[in-house]
């Protein structure tokens, strides 16, 4: 019986506020959790049960809730993981509540659609072979859906009708159902080795057992999906369900071909990708257990799943998983929080696990699994650096002699190579000869790149795009523009000129848009159609072509410069995944980094193979300036449309800035992207100790200040980016 009281408080998915109380009408039972739909103002929105209503509203000034929905209610876990990232990231519980039910549809039961059964006493009736296919399907089984038994018996729409006409079956209401089967939890997988099998042992012996977090760690091509599948495999017995967060969604055709190939049937996917009546299905289907394995982007770690058992965040370092847009948050680290809360077990995957992750083994947050050998008896590809001072290309071109020799000696032993450069387009920088104009974004503070088989220039920051004009804006000189530095459209290019007769595939995230993309270029590759892959850092993420055995790549430096405290660490980490892609158990692989600084410490580390040396000088580094892991930083970014009321908030925010121990309060200074989108931006850079609770100080320095109109305060805890 469902409790019964006169108000109760409803969370409402906006960025406002904690929560309104509502009037419970007589006849209607509610309890936390539920789905319901209530007004505001002169619209119908749907919230959820939070609690007991604070009684601080006149009862005669409280609207009724309007209705219940038929759903699952948010279970006590969710509602208090809600809670957490929106006290930790400083945001409105509304806004996470927001990311909870994109599809406000999903709520209600979706509307039966027409079947067909068997009818109780069929007539005599000619039978003609359509006729006799349907008669078939539909001998017990009940009630068909007309879409299922049309393309499970290739009969039309006429055919149904004209049974149905002739009393040989009849129609009638049906439940659509989600196209998932179960996946087989004992359907045999790939044979294991012994660092495996121990692996999947501790993880398998954790589900059920509570929340215990590991850090799966293991050299590339290791096999650590295998591993963690057998996770999910145990978790499928216990009835549990799973989420599997990817980094790049878009590029995951090999991990479901694998995952079908261990489980027999597909996972629910959760991204960006699928229509609206898609999301609506899945996140039913994740709500009401139906859907055991929910694979997909870090949104779908806000997906309710009554069951959750198990959480995989797979390659836990890659940048992707924190989100930079509205609540502002880290996947790896609400994934641990969501296990913890639901009493689940979480494994955090990767080849260069975050130094993040890394302090958590060594605090002893995390328990570590290590997989050092490569599966199948492979070795890991040599990596060489290619020092440009004293081998660099000819003028005019940006790949050396000996990297070209190589590539033309793989092409020729019919294997495969790849170059990797991360940056999309012809050329980044677009310049007139004659003045020297650099043509920048109108609305970021950024300069346009040249796509020129799109035959446009585009900032990668704001979206924007126009045509290359024929004139100078500035002196007027007519195709004068020159394109300066290389993107992968002007790699290919080159390499057309090098080596003619090799068939070559750019692959960015310009050219591979879904999964049927991505599906499509793994085929062509492994198919052999492909000689040359050209790619960006979508390339580096867990692919496995077994004929690829060189990587080239093409700027080892690119990554280095700039005051971003983690430089060193994604390059370390984007620079052993993309190396990694080379060679596999019997076809020995080869990496060569061109490099202008091949004295650099993150590059000596790779060409030596030195992980551990890397991370202790990095940790090292770390420490000495009490730098995350080991100190805490948040950033307060404010904008707006005009430049100066913006700079002017952040001033007042610096002067109004409460002083406390153990910890400083930088800035502001105008953000290295100082227009962004059409909007001015000026950065606050707050440094603390770990003892120090951030989010407090935050909240009561910004409630000494009242935000003006026409001005943003975004507020950053722990921050990945400092553009």
């Amino acid at each position: 019986m469902r409790a019964r009281s006169d108000r109760a408080k409803v969370l409402l998915p906006m960025p406002v506020g904690s929560g309104y109380d509502y009037r419970v009408p007589a006849d209607m039972a509610v309890a936390p959790g539920d789905f319901v739909r209530v007004p505001l103002g002169p619209r119908h929105m749907t919230g959820v049960v939070w609690g007991e209503a604070d009684g601080a509203v006149p009862d005669d000034r409280l609207k009724p809730i309007f209705a219940r929905h038929d759903a699952p209610p948010l279970s006590a876990a969710h509602r208090a993981f809600i809670d957490w990232i929106a006290a930790y990231a400083v945001a409105a519980p509304g806004s996470v509540l927001r990311m909870t039910i994109p599809v406000p549809e999903a709520l209600d039961p979706p509307v039966p659609v027409t079947g067909y059964r068997m009818a109780a006493t069929p007539p005599k009736a000619r039978i003609t072979p359509p006729r006799r296919r349907v008669l078939e399907a539909l001998a017990g089984a009940g009630t068909v859906e007309a879409a299922r038994l049309r393309a499970g018996t290739d009969a039309s729409a006429a055919v149904l009708s004209g049974m149905a006409k002739a009393g040989l079956i009849e129609a009638a209401p049906v439940a659509v159902r989600p196209d998932w089967p179960a996946p087989q939890p004992d359907r045999p997988g790939v044979a294991l080795s012994v660092d495996q099998r121990s692996a999947a042992q501790s993880l398998g012996a954790a589900i059920g057992e509570g929340y215990v977090a590991f850090l799966l760690e293991g050299v590339t091509g290791s096999g650590k999906t295998e591993v963690y599948f057998e996770a999910i495999a145990e978790a499928l017995r216990e009835d549990r369900q799973a989420i599997v967060l990817l980094p790049e969604i878009a590029l995951t055709a090999q991990w479901l071909a694998r995952f079908e190939q261990r489980f027999g049937v597909r996972p629910a996917p959760w991204h960006s990708d699928l229509t609206r009546a898609q999301r609506r299905q899945i996140w039913r289907a994740a709500a009401t257990g139906t859907a055991p394995v929910v694979v997909g982007a870090r949104s779908a770690l806000m997906l309710p799943m009554p069951a959750l058992g198990l959480i995989v965040v797979d390659e836990e370092h890659d940048q992707s998983f924190k989100q930079e847009d509205g609540v502002v948050y880290h996947a790896r680290d609400m994934a641990v929080v969501r296990a913890t809360l639901e009493k689940a077990a979480v494994v955090l995957a990767s080849a260069t696990p975050s130094l993040e992750s890394i302090a958590n083994v060594e605090r002893g947050r995390y328990v570590r699994l290590e997989l050092p050998e490569r599966h199948g008896g492979a070795v890991l590809p040599a990596a060489e650096l290619l020092d440009l001072r004293r081998e660099g290309p000819p003028r005019g071109r940006w790949l050396a002699d000996p990297l070209v020799k190589a590539m033309a000696e793989t092409l020729a032993a019919g294997e495969q190579a790849l170059l990797y450069l991360n940056r999309r387009g012809y050329a980044p920088l677009t310049l007139c000869r004659t003045c020297g104009l650099r043509l920048e974004c109108r609305h970021c503070a950024a300069w346009l790149v040249e796509h020129r088989l799109a035959g446009r220039l585009e900032c990668h920051h704001g979206g924007h795009t126009r045509p290359l004009p024929r004139q100078c804006p500035e002196c007027s000189a007519e195709d004068s523009f020159v394109p300066c530095g290389p993107g992968v459209e002007r790699l290919a290019e080159e390499v057309a000129g090098l080596l003619p007769s090799a068939r070559v595939l750019v692959a960015t995230s310009d050219t591979i848009r879904g999964p049927a993309a991505a599906a499509a270029l793994v085929q062509e590759v492994q198919d052999g159609a492909v000689d040359l892959l050209i790619g960006t850092q979508i390339l580096a993420k867990g692919h496995h072509f077994p004929k690829l055995t060189l990587v080239g790549v093409v700027d080892a430096d690119l990554g280095l410069a700039g005051g971003d405290l983690r430089a060193a660490e994604r390059t370390w980490q984007m620079l052993n995944q993309v190396a990694g892609r080379a060679g596999r158990a019997d076809r020995p692989g080869r990496a060569i980094l061109q490099s202008w600084r091949p004295d650099h410490p993150v590059l000596r580390a790779i060409a030596e193979g030195d992980r551990d040396g890397f991370i202790a000088e990095e940790k090292a580094a770390r420490r000495r300036f009490a730098m995350p892991p080991y100190g805490r930083l948040a950033a307060i970014v404010v904008s707006g449309r005009r430049a100066e009321p913006a700079r002017q908030m952040a001033e007042t925010l610096a002067r109004r800035a409460p002083a406390q121990a153990d910890l400083a309060v930088l800035g502001p200074t105008p953000a290295p992207l100082a227009l962004l989108r059409g909007y001015f931006r000026y950065r606050l850079l707050v440094k603390a100790t770990r003892a120090v609770n951030l989010q407090a100080y935050i909240r009561r320095w910004l409630s000494r200040t009242p935000q003006p109109g026409g001005v943003r305060i975004k507020v950053d805890i722990d921050p990945y980016s400092f553009y």
